[in-house]
């Protein structure tokens, strides 16, 4: 026998010098994410350990950084289960140390969704990152942009009740059917960051609920051409803001090439310009965290998680200034 052979582990702590895409997003959402606001949110809703024995709950914090994973790298219950065992940075960034510490099962990784679900903690969890962003000097206040995207889900019936998803429904975008539900978000123009999101069914209108999505002290409110009419609503009737709604794709390619049609097709434009900023936090949700078909049946699950979602959007935009000032 010669001389001891190097494990795996080993060969990755001599071996890997350099920073992975993943290694440096972990070590910077550890500095942006306000933890202690979050554990002191949810620990009292959390399981103690039991005078009687038994096996004690995984720290709060565990778990906690186990459903951040899961949102940031788009992973199922199991998968988010074999994600610990396979891949250190993870396991290190959960707090887990291998040797030592059992791993949580996708059992106990539902169980805790399940409780962040049922005292509605996906809301305030948004709510406690927006009051986190405020004392950072990074406020809400002056434009709100509206606009909602679509998220599909599994049009699957290999289920228990042979059955789509009762609470998702089917709309048209363009020619195409799309089955699933709407996330609506309205953003401030200024920073980019969400202030308000509202989940419903693919079928309601994206006028129905714009209410919600504005806080009220709005100067000016900008949507697409799907927010036509909104003035209108008796909901905005007690409303002081100026709405900046783009005109129909039709009626301005119709244009006329005169000063009056130049200068309309401009003011169209600077409008659009400005609405571009509601992109980002939805090129996030789906493409950075990959959030594009839901898991989970029903909307209250799916609004938990788009709260949560929006949170993480909002420090993941927000990470420059978080980190330069921490």
């Amino acid at each position: 026998m010669g001389g001891k052979q190097l494990g795996f582990l080993d060969y990755e702590l001599t071996t890997a010098k350099k920073q992975t895409k993943r290694e440096k997003f972990l070590s910077e959402m550890e500095v942006v994410v306000p933890w202690q606001a979050l554990i002191d949110l949810i620990e009292p809703h959390y399981p103690k350990t039991s005078k009687k024995g038994g096996r004690p709950p995984y720290p709060l914090a565990t778990m906690l950084r186990i459903h951040l994973l899961q949102q940031w790298y788009s992973l199922s219950d199991p998968a988010m289960e074999e994600a610990l065992i396979e891949v250190p940075t993870m396991r290190r960034f959960a707090g887990i140390e291998l040797i030592s510490d059992r791993i949580p099962d996708e059992t106990t990784i539902l169980t805790f969704r399940h409780l962040l679900e049922k005292h509605d903690l996906g809301q305030q969890i948004f709510e406690t990152v927006k009051a986190h962003l405020s004392t950072r000097g990074m406020t809400m206040r002056q434009g709100t942009i509206v606009d909602a995207t679509l998220i599909a889900a599994p049009s699957s019936t290999k289920n228990k009740e042979g059955k789509r998803d009762p609470e998702m429904h089917q709309t048209k975008k363009g020619n195409q059917w799309y089955f699933g539900m709407k996330v609506h978000i309205g953003v401030d123009k200024d920073s980019g960051l969400i202030h308000s999101v509202v989940a419903t069914a693919a079928n309601v209108h994206d006028l129905t609920p714009t209410a919600e999505l504005l806080h009220g002290d709005e100067e000016v409110v900008y949507g697409d051409a799907g927010y036509q009419g909104i003035t209108k609503r008796p909901e905005m009737a007690g409303h002081s803001a100026v709405f900046r709604v783009a005109m129909r794709p039709g009626k301005r390619r119709a244009l006329p090439y005169t000063p009056e049609g130049r200068l309309e097709d401009l003011i169209e434009a600077a409008k659009a310009h400005v609405r571009a900023k509601v992109e980002h936090p939805f090129r996030v949700i789906k493409q950075q965290f990959g959030f594009q078909k839901t898991r989970l049946r029903g909307l209250a699950k799916n609004r938990c998680k788009i709260n949560v979602m929006a949170a993480l959007t909002n420090l993941f935009l927000a990470r420059g200034h978080l980190l330069a000032a921490a």
